[in-house]
């Protein structure tokens, strides 16, 4: 099996790559299963319940969330849908769910949504609750992966320390800036740091440069709107094996161009096959 991971989605332009392309990418790569931070889908910050069920009509088959979960009111008509889920370390009295068990291709995969706390609100420990979840759902699972949304590099990895052995994969979310450092823990369990952002590149982190550098140079409140230009797709694919073992996990960087041709290659081998 194929697990496609995406990073940090960002407004409408990170919405336009998934739209437009992410069923061609899934023929072309034979991706399984897609998971897909959705937390600044919405004009850069939170989700609405439209958003959510475009993304999985276009590909997506988990959506999971992050500290912006609850940014927009319209939240309401998703956040008790079927494959949505945000941090499960919220508070308890949270609305929504924070894991979610899926169906395919004969397996059953777990999906865990967790938030950090270094550098972050004071949630509830990340990793006394992963062990909550783990032994609930221990004989309904065959595949656990976990979306570690956080701040801290440190922590991320030592959420992979953690579970190493005892989940898929761990890929951390949050920064929008993808990691280097895809591999294979020592017990099994695939991790990177962070898959990076779906959006637009040309500005900081997904937000129009000049307002930020403004912020930064005059320390001034101004808005921060989603630039627009260089568009990429982010994430890393988790490849695993009849034992539900990570067997390989790579980080994927894919611009827009190249979505362009992956597309185009699949139109022009549906033109040529046979009536």
């Amino acid at each position: 099996m194929k697990i496609l991971a995406i990073g940090d989605l960002v407004g409408s332009p990170g919405r336009s790559i998934l739209t437009q392309h992410l069923h061609d990418y899934r023929i072309h790569n034979n991706i399984d299963f897609v998971i897909c931070n959705g937390e600044n889908s919405a004009g850069g910050s939170g989700i609405t319940g439209k958003i959510y069920r475009s993304l999985i009509h276009n590909g997506c088959d988990v959506i999971t969330c992050g500290d912006h979960t609850f940014r927009n009111k319209e939240i309401t008509s998703c956040i008790d849908a079927d494959f949505f889920i945000r941090p499960a370390n919220f508070s308890p009295k949270a609305t929504g769910k924070g894991w979610v068990i899926a169906e395919c291709n004969n397996k059953k995969v777990a999906v865990i949504n967790l938030i950090g706390r270094v550098f972050m609100q004071p949630y509830e420990n990340p990793f006394i609750c992963v062990d909550n979840i783990l032994n609930q759902i221990a004989d309904q699972a065959d595949i656990i992966i976990v979306d570690m949304h956080c701040e801290a590099t440190s922590e991320k990895i030592a959420m992979g320390h953690h579970l190493d052995g005892r989940v898929t994969a761990v890929f951390g979310t949050h920064t929008h800036v993808q990691t280097s450092d895809a591999r294979i823990f020592p017990k099994g369990t695939a991790h990177i740091t962070d898959v990076g952002m779906t959006g637009p590149r040309n500005g900081v982190i997904g937000r129009r440069s000049e307002a930020v550098v403004y912020k930064f140079l005059t320390e001034m409140p101004c808005k921060f709107d989603v630039a627009t230009e260089d568009l990429v797709l982010e994430g890393a694919v988790i490849n695993i094996g009849d034992d539900n073992k990570a067997i390989s996990i790579k980080a994927v960087r894919l611009e827009l161009d190249e979505l362009l041709q992956i597309s185009n290659s699949i139109k022009s081998d549906k033109s040529n096959q046979p009536d």
